[in-house]
């Protein structure tokens, strides 16, 4: 296919942020860095924080308990009734009723911290409420990715992890919702207790039910026995490489990262302040699941949670919610930036309510682009006369969050420094250091995973990440380590020179913004680069509406050439340019592991899934739907 004449990248109208560099920054409330870096003989470096970690809380349990028996008038989950409706919600004192209830059923159907439950619902404060229940009597929870039930065809994945952890118990908002995959954990197991928030589904009991349960005597003591080393929840991990792994989070461990943040925390909030946050990222994910909850039980703020989505169609329900809500800090991936950004150029009002009380903003799971960052610092400006400071959090299923960007920096892609309590090594693996932490933010293992614990796990009991980072500046460790790559994902041409598709990936997506939504990149053991892409939704939109000559498909391919070419201009050597591309119209596929429900692209089950169209990139006459750069 040729592009034709009209399909120029002269119609190009991604927005293009004015420099804000020299504006200065909103201050940031969190120490600066401070840390001792010990470089081994071997070249090994250990880097650990100089600031000592809070207190923290002595379980989640006990948390909620205090803060409801502080303020238990004050509102603590917010969420909206059906079709965008009126908020409802509970207050602290309210939920810990409704918690202790749901504890005393549990506790009188006789489970214990070997037995499970397992919540399949997207977020909600009935979820929540599950959680801390289960939590207070003891038992684990395990809630699982909402698209292991709705979404995928064979529930394979929602199979493994039922087996992997037995649960007694199974949580559903809706019976009718989740009617298909109540059905094939029942055929598992006949005999196991189903809770439907609506009371909906065959023999299921309506949550309502649970929760009104008088608490005795035994809800405290139960509570009292929680500690640092009881097991809170099963998380899984997002099954990238093989079926996902059930990994145990203590309380010690989710009280871990609080502790460490606390150490970070500059000066005491305003008198009467509520934090108040927005939330969508799925609570089946330490992100939101632990860290950002967590995070506002011991802020003793008010949690809201967000039914939309940075997905075509979904996320107006986030704009709609932003208009009611301004947080004051406003954590997401980078694909809801993204969106968030298009959406503030556009609309006065939401920036305005955007930006009203926030102090800082904080991405995680990717690597933020640096066109999307200078358009928010751009709008930030616009709207506050000051840059916001962007933080992240570096982390992993089995390990929480263990590094922090804690101070005002101009770049992305940092993963900043450790978490105080936290001890970070980097260990050379060829011409990268690997990433590998050991402190009371990581777990002991697998779940009935010896194997698997085994291999995690260095002579030293640090637990590798399979990443590698790098300093800013070796000279300077203060300034942070920035992420250089997925060790696994990286790759070399037949030259043998090596690729670092976890780098190069977002950088082809920035320099493709906002036309480019996620690529794959192609070219072990071949002569040259190549990358598979997935438009963006906005983009393909503003090319339809474009009335100039050539589909919307030929627009995008003139304009994809000519940007992937300037981007080869800059790029330096073989290890960066892209010499072939083509375009993906076929979604990533979570039954084939291929994206997570957090959007994050496995590279190599895309790679294996779309072996022809890796093929055809190297084809020596390449088809119709491969373009040269």
């Amino acid at each position: 296919m040729t592009p034709p004449d009209g399909a120029s990248p002269s119609r190009d109208a991604s927005p293009t942020a004015p420099n804000t560099q020299g504006i200065p920054f909103k201050p940031l409330p969190m120490k600066g860095p401070d840390v001792t870096v010990e470089r081994r003989g071997d070249g090994t470096i250990v880097i650990t924080s100089n600031h000592p970690p809070g207190e923290g809380p002595r379980s989640i349990a006990h948390l909620l308990a205090q803060k409801a028996g502080e303020h238990g008038e004050r509102p603590y989950i917010k969420q909206r009734e059906p079709g965008h409706g009126p908020w409802r919600g509970v207050s602290y004192g309210q939920a810990l009723r409704a918690v202790e209830g749901v504890a005393q059923w549990l506790l009188d159907r006789g489970l214990k911290a070997g037995d499970s439950v397992m919540i399949l619902s997207g977020n909600s404060i009935e979820h929540a409420l599950m959680t801390l229940g289960a939590y207070t009597a003891g038992v684990p929870a395990a809630p699982i990715s909402p698209a292991y039930s709705l979404i995928s065809t064979d529930h394979a994945k929602l199979k493994h992890c039922f087996e992997r952890v037995a649960p007694r118990v199974v949580f559903a908002q809706s019976g009718a919702l989740f009617a298909k995959a109540l059905e094939a954990l029942k055929a598992i197991d006949p005999t196991i207790a189903v809770i439907t928030v609506d009371g909906t589904g065959a023999g299921a009991i309506p949550f309502a039910d649970i929760a009104a349960t008088e608490p005795t005597a035994a809800v405290a003591e139960s509570r009292e026995a929680v500690g640092p080393a009881t097991v809170a929840k099963y998380l899984f991990t997002s099954g990238s490489t093989g079926m996902p792994k059930a990994v145990p989070q203590t309380h010690g461990m989710m009280a871990g990262v609080i502790a460490g943040q606390d150490g970070l925390k500059l000066d005491e909030p305003e008198a009467g302040e509520v934090p108040q946050s927005l939330e969508w990222m799925p609570w089946s994910h330490i992100s939101a699941g632990n860290i950002s909850f967590n995070g506002t039980l011991w802020a003793g703020g008010t949690l809201h949670i967000d039914e939309g989505k940075p997905l075509p169609g979904m996320f107006e329900t986030t704009i709609k919610n932003l208009y009611e809500v301004s947080p004051i800090v406003f954590g997401s991936a980078p694909i809801a930036f993204s969106m968030l950004a298009e959406a503030m150029e556009n609309d006065p009002t939401l920036r305005a309510s955007f930006f009203k009380n926030l102090r800082y903003m904080g991405y995680g799971g990717a690597t933020l682009s640096n066109d999307v960052y200078e358009r928010l610092q751009a709008l930030a400006v616009a709207e506050t006369g000051h840059r916001i400071p962007l933080t992240t959090m570096y982390g992993a299923t089995e390990t929480q969050g263990i590094t922090v960007t804690h101070w005002i920096t101009e770049r992305v892609g940092l993963v900043g420094l450790p978490l105080p309590g936290i001890q970070l090594k980097l260990a050379p693996n060829g011409s990268k250091y690997e990433v590998r932490v050991k402190g009371p933010t990581v777990a002991a293992g697998y779940h009935k995973d010896p194997e698997k614990t085994a291999a995690a796990f260095d002579e030293e009991g640090f637990y590798k990440l399979g990443d590698a980072a790098r300093f800013v500046d070796p000279e300077d460790p203060a300034k942070g380590l920035v992420f250089d790559g997925r060790v696994t994902e990286d790759f070399k041409l037949d030259s043998g020179t090596w690729v670092s598709v976890g780098v190069l990936r977002p950088d082809i997506v920035a320099a493709c913004s906002p036309y480019i939504h996620d690529a794959v990149i192609t070219g072990q053991d071949k002569g040259f680069i190549g990358a598979m892409l997935w438009p963006s939704p906005a983009g393909l939109a503003a090319l339809v509406a474009d009335q100039g000559p050539g589909t919307p498909l030929e627009k995008l391919v003139a304009i994809v050439r000519d940007r992937l070419g300037a981007f080869n201009a800059a790029a330096g050597g073989s290890s960066r340019r892209v010499a072939r591309f083509t375009i993906l119209t076929e979604p990533p596929s979570i039954d084939a592991g291929e994206i997570t429900d957090k959007g994050y692209v496995n590279q190599r089950a895309a790679l294996e899934r779309r072996a022809d169209r890796v093929e055809a990139l190297y084809a020596k006459t390449p088809g119709e739907a491969v373009f040269a750069v």
